[in-house]
């Protein structure tokens, strides 16, 4: 069973950026790293679930049509709205996940700020950081099927999590990406690993970036 939202919001009670994802450097080059990652320059609707205080959230609206974002505290999601306040292809929920997934139809009739309606519709981003070693095994199953079925014909899905054990975890990173794995309509194109952190990317397309271009 995932954390519940106490947890989350009795840190950043103490801390409005209890992780240091604004001022300490790891954080900043994970972020670097992420968006250097993608394999596309831009992207039409992208989904970043467990977006906490919103600073890549920011990044990603760069690169992005429409991105929705959602976390499971409610603090997080008010820093992540002011966060991205100028942002007009941003729009920021509270959500549980895997249980309150955005859910998917063939129907793109909703505009941006439709709020709850927003989600229904495919993504050709799905950004998962941080997320997954929070939920048991069966959960992060779960979040894995959906964030594949929730993905476009040419769909990219990025994930990046702490490889150090610390008492929260359910899981390592390994075991959650080997979830993602699984999914078999998906190719990992980009593996990179450090002692601190594991970043996968999987395509829909399965093409590498040289081949999108034509190039090989």
């Amino acid at each position: 069973m995932a954390l519940s939202a106490t947890y989350f919001e009795d840190l950043y009670r103490v801390d409005d950026d209890p992780w240091g994802y604004r001022h300490r450097w790891y954080e900043r080059r994970k972020q670097q790293l992420t968006l250097a990652a993608l394999p596309r320059e831009r992207f039409r609707r992208a989904f970043e679930p467990a977006c906490a205080n919103g600073e890549l959230t920011a990044l990603l609206a760069a690169r992005c049509d429409a991105l929705f974002a959602c976390d499971l505290s409610g603090r997080a999601v008010q820093l992540a709205r002011e966060r991205c306040a100028e942002l007009r292809n941003v729009s920021i929920e509270q959500r549980v996940l895997p249980h309150e997934w955005p859910h998917v139809s063939a129907s793109d009739r909703h505009d941006l700020h439709d709020r709850r309606d927003l989600p229904d519709r495919r993504f050709d981003l799905i950004v998962i950081g941080e997320l997954a070693y929070y939920l048991d095994p069966d959960e992060t199953a779960q979040l894995a099927q959906r964030a594949c079925a929730s993905l476009s014909s040419d769909g990219t899905l990025v994930a990046c999590h702490w490889r150090h054990a610390f008492v929260e975890r359910r899981q390592p990173a390994e075991a959650a990406h080997a979830a993602f794995d699984r999914c078999i309509s998906l190719t990992r194109i980009i593996h990179h690993e450090e002692p601190d952190l594991l970043l996968d990317v999987w395509s829909a397309d399965g093409r590498s970036v040289a081949q999108q271009e034509g190039l090989a």
